[in-house]
């Protein structure tokens, strides 16, 4: 899978969200996600959320993803937003 084709499965389960997305190899990943969804969720609860909006590629085209996943008003705090 390509960047941009994990970028666009994000955004298509978590609509409205900012995802960057980055690989060297097309196979190992790092995303941003930045999403309201993950307003009052716990880390692990994000995670699964684009874990599910990526499906079947975990763990076969995707063979790792690394993840940060902060809610718009922490995105902000951290000066990036």
């Amino acid at each position: 899978m390509t960047p941009e084709q994990v970028r666009e499965q994000i955004e298509k389960a978590l609509p409205g969200a900012t995802v960057e997305v980055r690989s060297e190899d097309n196979v190992h990943f790092e995303a941003l996600v930045v999403t309201s969804q993950f307003a009052g969720l716990r880390t692990i609860a994000r995670h699964q959320l684009v874990y599910r909006a990526l499906g079947a590629a975990v763990g076969k085209e995707i063979h790792a993803l690394s993840l940060d996943t902060p809610a718009p008003d922490e995105w902000a705090r951290r000066g990036a937003g």
